[in-house]
């Protein structure tokens, strides 16, 4: 099993801080919308060095949309933030017809996604977002690991044409990545290679599985970790080679079972290569408050489930 080094905890949003204003040190067509939350999206530092390019529409989501869509008409390039749940169920409509509908190269960025927002409660951690936004046509959806890794993301997404969902949290977790890596947006990362099952993992749950994986190699099982950052347009290629190796699959996300990555892996594979596979996901249920560790204990977002997973669904493919 291949070493990964914790080089220190950090949170995502952060990541998507930085990474915003070096986008727009490095285009001046990027612009940033907020609706009332620069401080928790961590746009102070873009707002500070271009005043000039930031709106701040208030606690009006829908509006906030609505204006990034104009914006596209003068080249312009918006990053609209707000929470997940506001960036997504609020506003499906004005996405829907404004932004995917028309293609406008709008970068919907969502923070404080799942059940890590914590003690904020059910009516705040949206657990459909990926669903919402992967089913809309012609919408990309990025879903990074790391403080890295979304930095990183949120640089390329400045430079690719089209509407973007990036999702990110507010929690520190585990920053392992490379320092200035180079984002490929659709292209998934290989973190150990392996041939005894394969663990595809998205977000806060990637360094889970990497735990999943050290544990089993301690059992003798040689797992193949995949890094799923992009969930539209999704890496059938390296999915499926994956698969083809291992016969048998465990995908994990911090997101409902239904319309997740899970989701789009099972249809793939279904449709090319009918294997056993295990999901590490909420099961049709709302969150509550509570700490992010106890809500991800509580509903089996964990490393152990990971491993408990892996296992049961080798036992099937045998």
């Amino acid at each position: 099993m291949k070493k990964y080094t914790n080089s220190g905890s950090n949170d995502t949003r952060s990541g998507f801080g930085e990474g915003l204003l070096e986008a727009g040190r490095r285009n001046p067509n990027v612009v940033a919308l907020c609706a009332d939350l620069i401080g928790s999206l961590k746009m102070d530092a873009f707002v500070k060095e271009f005043p000039e390019r930031f709106f701040q529409v208030g606690i009006a989501e829908a509006n906030m949309i609505g204006i990034s869509a104009g914006l596209t008409i003068g080249r312009k390039i918006p990053f609209a933030g707000t929470f997940a749940n506001f960036a997504t169920g609020r506003v499906y409509d004005q996405i829907r017809q404004s932004v995917a509908y028309s293609g406008k190269n709008v970068k919907i960025c969502a923070s404080h996604a799942g059940l890590t927002l914590g003690e904020d409660g059910a009516t705040h951690q949206i657990l459909e977002d990926i669903g919402l936004m992967k089913m809309l046509p012609g919408m990309c959806v990025i879903n990074p690991c790391d403080f890295n890794q979304t930095k990183a993301a949120t640089i390329a997404i400045a430079e690719y044409e089209g509407p973007v969902y990036l999702r990110f949290g507010r929690p520190k977790v585990p920053n392992f990545t490379e320092a200035n890596q180079k984002f490929e947006i659709g292209k998934a990362l290989l973190l150990n290679e392996g041939t005894d099952v394969s663990i595809f993992a998205t977000g806060h749950l990637v360094w889970h599985a990497i735990e999943a994986g050290e544990i089993l190699a301690e059992k003798g099982i040689n797992a193949e970790i995949i890094n799923i950052h992009t969930i539209k347009p999704l890496d059938k290629t390296a999915i499926l080679n994956s698969v083809d190796k291992t016969k048998c699959v465990v995908s994990a996300e911090e997101h409902q079972m239904n319309g997740g990555l899970g989701d789009s892996i099972a249809q793939l594979l279904s449709l090319q290569m009918p294997t056993p596979m295990e999901m590490v996901a909420v099961n049709d249920s709302f969150g509550e408050s509570g700490t992010p560790e106890q809500l991800m204990e509580k509903y089996g977002l964990t490393t152990n489930a990971i491993v408990e997973a892996s296992l049961k669904v080798m036992n099937r493919k045998r």
